[in-house]
């Protein structure tokens, strides 16, 4: 009783029916500005039949277990790894295996608006997006640990949670995606770069030309060029590398002991020496001190098993 009032606090009033398994719940909640991040097990095996929410979107990434989600007549399987991204209309009905911990995001409406957001009640992302997710979420987590007593800390979170925004509104392989991306009408510079920048995260990890960027953001190489200076003082390959950058870093602090050389490859960093350079100058360390130190990704604090469905 004491789970289900909870979670219906957080999210929406729903039936929960407990089914195969040892009860075991734990539920913990963090905030950054607009967004809340969740983690969620129940520990049995349940089914789960929220009332349909208007106001937020919900993306659940599965950390361990497996669940079948079903909305409006569309239903994904969610392993673990695998995201999903839930806006369902009518009816939402959920069932978790036994040992299933959910990592949810919730995102308001209100931050999706401007980005012509259009979503099937139940979305699952591909592999390749669910890894991006993951990327965005670990940086989520880290800028909640950073301290928050400066203003340049407001605008950098501000920043993120437009990416995550933008990130859900421009998915690859959504009607929105390359069309809209090549349009030559597109509008405010702002808005190609945001649409720059979505373009450039969906494809970190594959070969990327000058000339394709110029596409994505529908101007010519020249202008792409010249916006990119006067927004961010960089070229656009120069912008592009940073992003990558900071993906290996994610990885490398969400991996620990991983292969520097395997995930630097991965992302398109053909000679080492010059990767070593550019990711030094970046963090201050070498990739390797990052790989030797870094923290386990969605790692959460330890409760008393009696106290932890009040760890909100």
């Amino acid at each position: 009783m004491a789970t289900h009032h909870q979670v219906a606090g957080e999210f929406s009033d729903h039936d929960l029916q407990w089914c195969r398994g040892n009860v075991d719940t734990a539920l913990f909640k963090t905030k950054v500005q607009q967004l809340q991040i969740f983690m969620l097990q129940y520990g049995a095996e349940v089914e789960i039949r929220p009332r349909p929410f208007g106001d937020f979107v919900l993306v659940h990434l599965s950390l361990a277990g497996t669940a079948d989600i079903e909305s409006d007549g569309r239903r994904v399987h969610l392993r673990p790894g695998a995201a999903a991204i839930l806006a369902p209309r009518r009816n939402l009905h959920m069932r978790w295996q036994q040992g299933a911990r959910q990592f949810i995001l919730k995102v308001p409406q209100a931050l999706l608006s401007g980005g012509g957001f259009s979503c099937q009640p139940v979305q699952q992302l591909s592999d390749m997006q669910g890894l991006q997710w993951q990327f965005l979420m670990q940086s989520l987590l880290h800028v909640t640990n950073l301290p928050s007593d400066n203003a340049a800390h407001s605008v950098w979170v501000d920043h993120l949670e437009r990416n995550v925004a933008l990130f859900l509104s421009s998915r690859p392989g959504t009607p929105a995606a390359p069309e809209t991306l090549a349009d030559t009408a597109c509008g405010s510079d702002l808005q190609r770069l945001d649409k720059l920048e979505s373009y450039m995260r969906s494809r970190l990890c594959a070969p990327i030309a000058l000339e394709d960027l110029a596409r994505a953001a529908g101007i010519s190489v020249r202008s792409l060029t010249m916006l990119c200076q006067r927004r961010h003082a960089q070229s656009p390959m120069v912008l592009l590398r940073n992003m990558r950058l900071d993906a290996v870093n994610a990885r490398l602090t969400a991996q620990p002991g991983a292969a520097v050389t395997d995930i630097a490859f991965e992302y398109g960093f053909g000679h080492l020496g010059r990767f070593s350079q550019y990711y030094a100058k970046r963090f201050g360390e070498l990739p390797r001190h990052t790989s030797h130190t870094g923290a386990q990704m969605f790692v959460l604090p330890e409760t008393d098993k009696s106290s932890r469905i009040s760890a909100i």
